[in-house]
């Protein structure tokens, strides 16, 4: 304990923003699987002092707040080791500001930060939103000409490495300059989106098909992100996959790759992924009824990939998804196993598998026979041209 109240009498000679800055990288440890010792103590300290002045982690301070606000739909509570497609890790933002600000733009930032804060101050919000605006452009700008060569990203992720150990949060950099980049044109479409899309029926499915059509043909590079919006209407993560497969030639998984928005069906593994590392903390927390519903919908996604896509097992999706469900049972079987088998576990229930039920038996049947009937119907159509 004394160790610690020694460590905390270091870390209060550092800046808010490096403090915040270290809160980030020890939950993205935390996120990744390694602890530290010490380390919870030190992130309840660092929590608990961002509460006091009404700020959460990663967001101490309202300019880089407000630079970021065009971003937060795009934001995961997740480690940038993790992989997630139109999707930004939060515990990057700490680090990647105080690179803006350090190195890559010192002067500019520093009257940024002047000058909105004193319009925040004065509850002036529109100016505030064009100062931040303003700033959002140059700093566009200045990332386009430092990673247009080699050397210059080189130097970009050796600054950057100063701020945080992840050999990710770069990836992340990139993210932010293809959103900040079209970031209007992400708020028109994000905009045009129903609250939510309980059905993802066929007509759905093409009237989002066609705003990303037209979203895609001036922002091709944001795309992932448009994709990433649509996804969050929905009420369940797995069905986004119906973008590639609907307009897949056929089931197969090699067709299904060859589809228009085949990047949907990565996205939904990377919302596996995070699943199974939520699945990890809560085990740890002893969160039992989360894990409970987390698994349930963990295999309900896996039983969506094998069924909608043909032959998944022989395609890289499917040995990715093989990675996450092994790394998921190993999970389980390690939690299950610490009670006697005269007692079990919830989590060890069939129940959870909804789809081993006699009803998800006939769901799947009919979802074969409409998938049998829908390929009939196209070949007939080919055949009389």
């Amino acid at each position: 304990m004394l160790e610690i109240e020694r460590l905390w009498e270091f870390l209060q000679r550092l800046t808010p923003l490096s403090r915040s800055c270290l809160l980030s990288e020890l939950e993205r440890l935390e996120l990744c699987g390694i602890d530290m010792p010490g380390s919870a103590d030190i992130q309840a300290k660092l929590r608990a002092e961002f509460r006091k002045d009404g700020s959460t982690q990663g967001r101490a301070a309202s300019p880089s707040r407000s630079f970021f606000a065009p971003l937060e739909p795009l934001l995961i509570d997740g480690a940038p080791e993790h992989a997630n497609v139109g999707r930004i890790s939060r515990n990057t933002l700490t680090p990647i500001w105080e690179w803006i600000c350090r190195d890559l733009l010192p002067t500019m930032a520093r009257d940024y930060i002047k000058a909105v804060t004193e319009q925040i101050a004065a509850n002036n919000q529109k100016d505030a939103l064009k100062t931040a605006a303003a700033f959002q452009t140059k700093v566009v700008k200045v990332l386009e000409n430092t990673l247009a060569s080699p050397e210059g990203t080189e130097m970009a992720r050796g600054k950057l490495a100063q701020y945080t150990a992840s050999q990710f949060a770069f990836d992340d950099v990139v993210k932010m300059l293809h959103a900040l980049r079209a970031a209007d044109a992400l708020a028109k479409f994000n905009a045009k989106l129903p609250e939510r899309i309980a059905k993802f029926d066929d007509a759905k499915i093409e009237q989002m098909t066609t705003l990303l059509n037209g979203f895609k043909k001036s922002h091709a590079d944001a795309l992932p992100f448009a994709i990433a919006l649509v996804g969050q209407r929905l009420k369940t993560s797995w069905q986004l996959i119906r973008l590639a497969t609907k307009a897949a030639a056929s089931k197969s998984a090699a067709d299904v790759a060859a589809a228009p928005y085949a990047i949907a069906v990565s996205m939904v593994l990377d919302q596996l992924d995070d699943k199974r590392m939520a699945l990890r903390i809560a085990l740890k927390n002893n969160r039992v009824l989360v894990c409970r519903d987390l698994l349930a919908d963990i295999y309900d996604t896996e039983y969506a990939l094998r069924v909608r896509i043909d032959q998944i097992e022989q395609s890289k999706w499917g040995g990715r998804l093989q990675q996450l469900m092994d790394a998921i049972a190993t999970l389980v079987t390690t939690e299950v196993a610490r009670f006697p088998d005269n007692v079990g576990h919830i989590l060890g229930s069939r129940r959870l598998r909804s789809h081993d039920t006699l009803s998800g038996k006939l769901t799947y049947l009919a979802w074969k026979g409409r998938d049998a009937v829908q390929d009939g119907a196209a070949a007939f159509r080919k055949l009389i041209g």
